[in-house]
């Protein structure tokens, strides 16, 4: 059973949209899955996201991702939630993904918005109510215009909130003020998508974070969330501006390449990327490096 949610947190707060793990030969590393699953959960996260573009969904079939949550369901789904990645430019594949996932034990799905094919609202509201009316999980919206090529208005946020399973929506749009419009006017339960953006975002109404660097600050990440919460400006400042290198170090490239490499320098469960992603050069590597020192993660 997903631990106790609440309607202003319904997937916790910290959570690490988690890389999937590989063997050696490129196969799903389930073991390691359910290794590094319990290490981010041990550092401080209530949720962690599975299947998501972090978790190289568009190379993964739809057999691993069900394996996936499963073992992930099995590892830390008890002190955890476990939402899984449901989204595709393909509204039947979408909803056949999100049975999947709910038969194999998710307690939430990740939804973005259709890619690719650039549907105008009114297709972008049907979509994501075809997926939420498919099962009876609870629906993350995922805004990430940069990859989508089109944004989630805040009249379809607010009309999508209307449904009773659509209940959040991880914000990478990195527009404070349509935010907090749309916060405002939707009342989802809003997590910050955009790591740099994980305290101004707070301020004007969220109420955590989906975090790539959550694979390596946790702990931080919590620390700056308490703070915000208990009225301690300066202090959530701080550590903020402390993990500054670690936000722009990781996403010098893209973040699945750099949280792997990551990963790997700490021992952890990571493995090898699939196609079209490549790994880090070795001066890219030590440029890695220097950031996280920078940023005081230990290597």
């Amino acid at each position: 059973m997903a631990p106790t949610s609440t309607s202003q947190t319904p997937f916790g707060r910290v959570l690490t949209a988690m890389v999937t793990p590989f063997t050696a030969d490129g196969a799903l590393d389930l073991d390691g899955a359910q290794r590094l699953a319990t290490h981010l959960v041990d550092a401080g996260n209530d949720g962690l996201i599975v299947n998501g573009t972090t978790g190289e969904s568009p190379t993964t079939s739809d057999v691993e991702k069900a394996e996936l949550v499963r073992a992930v369901v099995e590892a830390v789904g008890d002190r955890a939630h476990v939402v899984a990645g449901a989204g595709t430019n393909d509204t039947r594949h979408s909803v056949e993904l999100a049975r999947g996932a709910e038969q194999a034990g998710a307690h939430g799905l990740l939804a973005v918005t259709p890619y690719y094919s650039k549907p105008p609202q009114e297709g972008i509201l049907r979509h994501f109510t075809a997926i939420a009316n498919a099962t009876g999980l609870p629906v993350m919206l995922y805004d990430i215009p940069g990859r989508s090529g089109v944004p989630i208005s805040t009249e379809t946020m607010v009309r999508l909130a209307e449904h009773p399973r659509i209940v959040a929506n991880k914000d990478a749009k990195g527009d404070l003020g349509r935010a907090s419009w749309a916060i405002a006017r939707s009342r989802l339960a809003w997590y910050s998508g955009d790591d740099m953006l994980n305290l101004p975002l707070l301020s004007v109404g969220a109420v955590g974070f989906v975090s790539v660097v959550g694979h390596l600050v946790s702990p931080e990440l919590r620390a700056m969330l308490e703070a915000h919460l208990q009225g301690d400006v300066a202090k959530a400042t701080e550590i903020h501006q402390q993990l500054l290198p670690v936000f722009t170090g990781m996403f010098r490239t893209q973040g699945v390449i750099t949280s792997k490499a990551a990963l790997a320098l700490q021992g952890l469960p990571a493995g090898p990327l699939r196609l079209p992603l490549v790994e880090l050069t070795p001066e890219e590597t030590e440029q890695l490096k220097r950031d996280l020192a920078a940023g005081g993660v230990q290597l």
